[in-house]
């Protein structure tokens, strides 16, 4: 069975600009890839079905964004092919990494392969779009800031770099995050050139942390460290991490972390690892 990466993301920031009239809200973020990744395995099948063969545990299969993805892809393209899915998960999930954004992007990326469907990047970001807004930058393949509800991406160059992700007990809803009261909808856009990352700030951090103290204080720890670059929580949470200039100073830190608390290291990518398979 051919097997493929479905790297996860950070958010390096996230600010909030404001709400469209449907309830969306307006976002700028940066994302970045990591060298940390879940694998996801095809097996082509004539007959036409879609299947994953180890469902995750509370997700219904018509509700796991694989499943999805295949079945959009084939609807779209009317191949009378199917697959067989295999996925094994190493990004938590309700983390703020982008897992089942980047697994149904590997999905559509691999199949579009797999089945000689010959795509164009394009096409595949338009489907991606309707499975969740985090998924077209996996399939646009380059570091990027996004704005819009997170679609709307320009390709942008980020120094080397390595990270410290921590991964608190909790799962958090997004739903909730963005739904808060306490959510500030107004910071003021920045432009393209020529900001920095490191000015930014997640705008989400601090409901989530007023509501999930786990995540309070795995941030907290990551801010009182030094020689990082940023510390901050990725996306709607709840993982948290601190960029590094180099491996031995992020797994000399990752050697510190206290009891109790989880977390990796890796390294940032230039690019999705399968960047270069569709045009």
């Amino acid at each position: 069975m051919p097997t493929f990466p479905a790297p996860a993301k950070l958010n390096l920031f996230l600010h909030v600009i404001g709400r469209r009239q449907d309830g969306y809200h307006l976002l700028q973020t940066v994302f970045r890839f990591l060298d940390f990744s879940d694998q996801l395995s095809f097996s082509l099948r004539a007959d036409g079905i879609i299947k994953l063969l180890n469902p995750i545990a509370g997700v219904p299969e018509d509700k796991d964004l694989c499943v999805r993805a295949a079945k959009l892809l084939k609807q779209h393209t009317g191949t009378a092919q199917g697959a067989d899915i295999f996925l094994q998960k190493q990004i938590p999930m309700g983390g703020g990494l982008g897992g089942g954004s980047s697994d149904a992007a590997t999905t559509l990326l691999a199949l579009n392969q797999l089945w000689e469907l010959n795509l164009s990047r394009e096409q595949l970001l338009e489907l991606g779009l309707q499975l969740g807004a985090d998924v077209p930058v996996f399939i646009f393949g380059q570091n990027a800031f996004a704005e819009g509800i997170g679609e709307k991406l320009a390709p942008i160059n980020l120094p080397p770099a390595w990270y410290l992700v921590l991964i608190p007990p909790v799962q958090v809803s997004t739903a909730e995050v963005f739904a808060s009261k306490e959510l500030t909808r107004n910071t003021i856009p920045i432009k393209i050139p020529p900001f920095s990352v490191w000015q930014g700030h997640n705008d989400l951090e601090l409901v989530v942390c007023q509501t999930y103290p786990e995540v309070a204080r795995c941030l907290e720890w990551l801010k009182r460290l030094e020689n990082t670059t940023i510390a901050a929580m990725s996306g709607s949470g709840a993982c948290v991490f601190a960029e590094f200039a180099t491996e031995l100073a992020a797994q000399t830190a990752f050697a510190k972390i206290p009891d109790g608390m989880k977390g990796f290291v890796a390294k940032g990518l230039a690019c999705h690892p399968m960047h270069k398979s569709v045009e």
